[in-house]
């Protein structure tokens, strides 16, 4: 996980409807950048279920929202049309971000050992250094904290 009070790595990524984001877009903004597992699992629905009900105060808050994962643009626009996420998912299906932002880690699940991303929540400034990270973050309860933190 990268620490606070780094700049955090630009990057270029598709999002569901395959337009390129950087971060550097979002500057002048807080952005609450988030990588999930996989599209349409409990737990990352949970999470984007709930970034997307308090979408409207973390807007007010001058935050945007970034959801992160390695599914595809295609996966992340059924995701997307199915709970009508309000925000911008962004896949990286080369592992490039998700590398950069060092949550690409070895799991255990059912005593078996895999790679994957770890669920972590970065909370970026206007200026885009990184002023909260969290690892291993609760799904249903990060978007709150978020808000809380704004």
């Amino acid at each position: 996980m990268l620490a606070e009070g780094m700049k955090a790595p630009d990057f270029s990524l598709p999002d569901q409807d395959g337009k390129i984001h950087s971060l550097s877009d979002y500057k002048g903004s807080r952005v609450i950048l988030y990588f999930y597992p996989k599209d349409n699992t409990s737990g990352c629905t949970k999470q984007a279920c709930g970034f997307g009900e308090r979408f409207p105060q973390i807007r007010e808050k001058g935050a945007v929202v970034l959801g992160v994962s390695k599914d595809s643009v295609a996966s992340h626009k059924k995701f997307e049309e199915k709970y009508s996420l309000p925000f911008t998912l962004l896949s990286d299906v080369e592992l490039s971000v998700i590398k950069a932002y060092d949550v690409w880690k070895e799991k255990k699940n059912y005593g078996k050992v895999s790679m994957g991303v770890v669920r972590t929540t970065y909370l970026i400034d206007e200026q885009g250094v990184i002023v909260k990270a969290m690892d291993k973050v609760k799904a249903a309860d990060n978007p709150q904290e978020m808000l809380e933190l704004l």
